[in-house]
């Protein structure tokens, strides 16, 4: 009677697991092949739920009915909650493939085929959910930080993102590679651990190699189509824009965002002729994804970039450079808004 009742709870939690899994990939990511797949695996394993195992059941006497754990409480985001639930029906399955070998051999064979199964779907809907997540984000961000090389890097950056920066950029085009490689890990830490997205300047391997959430590419970097081959769909793309042709060609490439300028003179870019605030007027009317002014952007400058219609704005000296960088970006923030 033990090991019925031990199969029946591990049926329920496997079902149920996977039930909060469809209903993600249902009304979150819209995507039926998901739903499908996983629709079938609750209706196999239902069919193994005989009778005799919920005859078995007892809660009265289930010692670890209503018991909770604090790590419940750490489920935050719709990519926690996938992936905890994945976990709980994987190693139900496999309570169900242990004990039921000999009572049940169908339903351990069934088990296993959906536990192995389930392995590859985690993968690609955490990786869709993430991607999803960073669109999100990428859509109500206002404010955009780009890094320059300086003494006291990561101290800007976090008090940039306790003020409320939505995107960090890491740009540095003058040391070697170890040691961008390492500026680089450090901040993508820095900003997974605060929920702000990390995008890498120019260099695709760099982002690759440590985690980012996307690389940021001039108009003379790597094809999009070759970028998003290496990063994979979840991952976001940003490409710099001069004119309005600039930015039709990268929507035409689903690129996910645009920089639009340098709408005045800036050290950050010396050879580039600024594009002034007409071009920004243009991308208002014209750009259908997420678009930020760039160069020369600071407090003097954003009262007139308002009136030409941007509503995100990124900016390098106007906070690297700021006696009080925090400071600096909630003025920004409070005339963003």
């Amino acid at each position: 009677m033990c090991v019925e009742r031990l199969i029946d709870a591990n049926l329920d939690r496997a079902r149920e697991g996977l039930r909060v899994i469809e209903d993600w990939c249902r009304f979150g990511l819209t995507r039926k092949d998901l739903v499908i797949t996983l629709k079938d695996w609750r209706q196999r394993l239902g069919k193994h739920h005989l009778n005799r195992y919920k005859q078995a059941r007892s809660t009265a006497t289930d010692q670890g009915a209503g018991l909770s754990h604090p790590a419940q409480d750490d489920r935050l985001t719709p990519s926690q909650v996938i992936g905890a639930n994945c976990a709980r029906v994987q190693e139900a399955l496999r309570v169900l493939e242990e004990f039921a070998r000999h009572l049940d051999p169908e339903l351990a064979t069934t088990a296993a085929e959906i536990r192995y199964g389930l392995y590859d779907m985690e993968v690609t809907v955490i990786q869709t959910t993430q991607g999803m997540q960073r669109k999100d984000q990428l859509e109500s961000c206002r404010l955009y930080l780009i890094t320059s090389p300086c003494d006291h890097l990561f101290e800007i950056v976090s008090a940039a993102i306790d003020a409320g920066v939505g995107i960090v950029q890491y740009r540095c085009k003058t040391e070697d590679d170890l040691h961008r490689l390492q500026q680089a890990a450090q901040l993508a830490e820095l900003c997974r651990s605060r929920g702000t997205l990390f995008i890498v300047n120019d260099r695709v391997d760099l982002a690759l190699a440590v985690d980012a959430d996307g690389v940021h590419l001039g108009q003379e970097d790597m094809p999009t189509d070759i970028a998003r081959k290496l990063l994979g769909r979840e991952k976001l793309i940003g490409r710099s824009t001069h004119c309005l042709d600039d930015l039709r060609k990268a929507q035409a490439e689903n690129i996910d965002y645009v920089g639009v300028g340098p709408v005045y003179t800036t050290p950050t870019k010396p050879n580039r002729q600024p594009v002034g605030l007409s071009y920004v007027h243009e991308a208002s009317k014209t750009a259908s994804i997420p678009w930020f002014a760039i160069g020369g952007v600071d407090i003097s400058t954003l009262q007139d970039l308002r009136k030409a219609g941007a509503q995100r704005v990124a900016v390098v000296r106007a906070v690297m450079n700021a006696a009080e960088p925090g400071e600096t970006c909630r003025e920004l923030m409070a005339a963003l808004k």
